[in-house]
């Protein structure tokens, strides 16, 4: 039987941020952090009497590889991309292209690794423009 993830916080924004600072607080500054450590801020934020929403805390703090295998041995069905994608966007009304551009949000960004959430993007478009050329 096949185990989907909860749906997304509906204030992504506020999760994101209170989850960081317990992270940060708990574990020091780091690019990612493991799913372990994603689940225990969970647990020790505000939302762990809601849905259980550490899922969509790893597919923005933790790296690919980390946020696959612990769904490899949970059962549940996630795609990171898509998570991560969707928390992002959910900082802000902005397309993902321009939150960075918001003058009051108070996260520390360094940990984002945009090449996973662009990186198919970009290379489906240098493909198509590389296969343009090869035709030539």
């Amino acid at each position: 039987m096949e185990k989907y993830c909860s749906p997304a916080p509906i204030n992504k924004k506020e999760y994101i941020e209170d989850i960081g600072k317990i992270l940060v607080n708990e574990n020091g500054k780091k690019k990612y952090y493991k799913p372990e450590e994603v689940k225990e801020a969970h647990k020790k934020s505000k939302w762990y009497n809601n849905l259980d929403f550490a899922c969509w805390g790893m597919s923005t703090y933790s790296s690919r590889s980390d946020f696959e295998k612990h769904h490899e041995e949970t059962g549940e069905i996630c795609d990171y991309s898509e998570m991560k994608t969707e928390m992002l966007n959910g900082l802000s009304d902005m397309p993902i292209s321009d939150w960075t551009e918001i003058p009051d949000l108070d996260i520390d960004a360094s940990w984002l690794d945009f090449g996973d959430i662009f990186g198919a993007v970009f290379e489906g478009i240098g493909e198509f423009i590389g296969g343009i050329f090869d035709s030539l």
